[in-house]
């Protein structure tokens, strides 16, 4: 592994793909601002043009171009991340003087980076020409907000972006802190975008809230950590936790922090905000929020509780696995029968947020649960490794067919459509394509075969029941009685996938079976940018359910590095 201190030799090419988006929110700040400004020299009649402000020109002043440059440099950031990681990682440490660990580039961390920069690059590709006016004397000629409100937005993005970057590659509890925080106040901000609506304030002002109160709690359990250990590197507080891990402080440290991270992964009971959020907010956003904000969680989570507080070899269990357990059995039971009395698509989708993030809960739940014993290490080691791996491809897989529902949803919201049931009614008859994709995502949703959406959970629960019989394995002997407890979180998840699909169902039913809404029997808006997202989600959607195995081995090799490091 090599080391490196900030501004060092190799530490642009460690960070390219963050670097671009600094360098895409200068671009944002001026050339949207650029004109035929000019400066008069005190006490002369002489002017200089300085270019920045006065009329703009028709290029600049364009509503669309804030959106075609952020989504040019997300697109950049995603390539130049996968070709690092297809062209074989460069590990790299980077450090301060005294050797205080700041940021690790690994296959861990980049794999998170791309999660991160495909969801915001398809968000930012499909909010091109869908910001438009409230009112017809707002208008420009293309019907859209002019383009410097549009460059808030975008800039908002991307400030996402490079806080959930920080919080991927941070070796330091408080810089992942910071990452988390630098992301949700953008999110925030992202969720009330569109202020004039009743329900986009509502949202933004409980998602800021209920954050702001998570946040809290999960910043005074990290400063109870640090009373307790004098450090916040990761490597120190897991020397720490193995040495005395069972005091009464670092526990109640890590009940705090798991509030704040519970938050962000919407997992129950502090997902209250997030119907709301997802329903106020433009669907491109909540897909964001459904996607890669809760990658950024299950970060926070694996680096918490598995890394830092990993199980004690002792018992094979860590002290905070029943309530993880508990957590998870309730949040995707809770997601899925609320789901199922949701008349509005948004909330649906959130609901059935939820629902997934107690199946990610469950399988960190799982590697919790494994035997840590000299005897079972190797053993131990492998069921982390598949169930680490299964999470990580769901994450990557969610993107596809999550983002690309809400996608669909918004454009619907283009006529006004996208929060009841009822506006998705004679879909079939009115977008064809449209209607077949969206009943994809669903089944996909679902777990149906042989979509991505079922290959994603396939794993996980595999590598759950994998973890429960490490101990039977290892013994060469099969009793019930040896099976582990986590295998019921197994079960719970199948019988939960099987009610998920009545819902997911309704929607295909609504779409091929009802009549349009009087007023709405033609085709919707065109879209061109936001289609060419949703065929993007499609298209991955389909090929990682049949040809998943290319994707597989490199969620493997990036579960690996953070597996390796226990």
């Amino acid at each position: 592994m090599e080391t490196m201190q900030p501004f060092g030799d190799g530490f642009v090419t460690a960070l390219a793909p963050e670097l671009v988006l600094v360098i895409g929110m200068f671009t944002l700040m001026i050339v949207p601002n650029l004109g035929d400004a000019k400066f008069r020299i005190p006490l002369t009649q002489i002017r200089i043009p300085w270019f920045f402000g006065g009329k703009r020109g028709t290029l600049d002043s364009d509503p669309r171009l804030p959106g075609i440059f952020a989504s040019m440099f997300f697109v950049i950031a995603f390539l130049l991340a996968a070709l690092s990681y297809m062209n074989g990682m460069n590990v790299t440490m980077i450090e301060t003087e005294s050797g205080y660990d700041l940021l690790l580039v690994n296959e861990f961390s980049r794999i998170f980076e791309l999660i991160f920069y495909g969801a915001l690059a398809l968000a930012s590709i499909a909010s091109i020409n869908r910001i438009p006016a409230t009112s017809r004397k707002d208008r420009s000629a293309l019907g859209l907000y002019n383009n410097r409100r549009q460059v808030d937005f975008y800039i908002l993005l991307m400030t996402t972006g490079l806080g959930m970057s920080i919080v991927a590659l941070a070796q330091d509890l408080f810089l992942l802190f910071i990452g988390l925080e630098l992301a949700s106040f953008s999110t925030y901000v992202l969720v009330s975008f569109m202020k004039e609506t009743k329900e986009g304030t509502e949202a933004g002002m409980k998602y800021f809230i209920v954050g702001s109160v998570a946040s809290g709690v999960g910043l005074y359990g990290l400063s109870l950590l640090y009373l307790w250990s004098g450090s916040l590197q990761f490597t120190e507080l897991t020397l720490a936790f193995a040495e005395n891990g069972m005091e009464p402080l670092p526990l109640i440290a890590l009940g705090m922090l798991l509030v704040g991270f519970g938050f962000k992964v919407s997992a129950a009971p502090f997902h209250f905000a997030a119907p709301d959020a997802y329903a106020g907010a433009t669907s491109p956003v909540a897909g964001v929020l459904a996607t890669a904000s809760k990658a950024m969680g299950i970060i926070g989570l694996l680096r918490i509780l598995l890394v830092v507080a990993s199980p004690e070899a002792t018992d094979g269990a860590a002290v905070w696995l029943i309530a993880l357990a508990v957590l998870s059995a309730v949040t995707m039971t809770w997601g899925n029968l609320a789901a199922l009395g949701s008349t509005n698509p948004k909330r649906m989708l959130a609901y059935s947020s939820v629902a997934h993030a107690g199946y990610m809960l469950a399988a960190i739940t799982a590697i919790g649960a494994l035997n840590w014993e000299p005897e079972h290490l190797n053993a131990s080691n492998d069921a982390a490794l598949a169930v680490v791996t299964a999470l990580i491809f769901h994450l990557v897989v969610l993107v596809c067919f999550k983002l690309g529902a809400f996608l669909v949803l918004s454009i619907l919201e283009s006529e006004k459509g996208g929060h009841t049931l009822a506006s998705l009614d004679g879909l079939a008859k009115r977008e064809p394509f449209l209607a077949a994709t969206m009943f994809i995502f669903m089944m996909s949703l679902a777990g149906v075969p042989p979509l991505s959406g079922f290959v994603s959970k396939l794993l996980v629960i595999m590598g759950i029941v994998k973890v429960a019989l490490v101990d039977v394995t290892v013994n060469g002997d099969l009793t019930f009685s040896d099976i582990h407890w986590v295998w019921y979180l197994a079960l719970l998840m199948v019988i939960n996938s099987a009610i998920s699909v009545f819902y997911y169902l309704r929607v295909g039913l609504v779409m091929f079976f009802h009549e349009p809404e009087e007023g709405r029997e033609g085709p919707l808006p065109a879209g061109r940018s936001v289609r060419m997202a949703i065929v993007a989600c499609l298209l991955t959607t389909l090929y990682f359910g049949v040809g998943a195995g290319q994707l597989i081995s490199l969620c493997e090799v990036a579960a690996n590095a953070l597996v390796g490091a226990w």
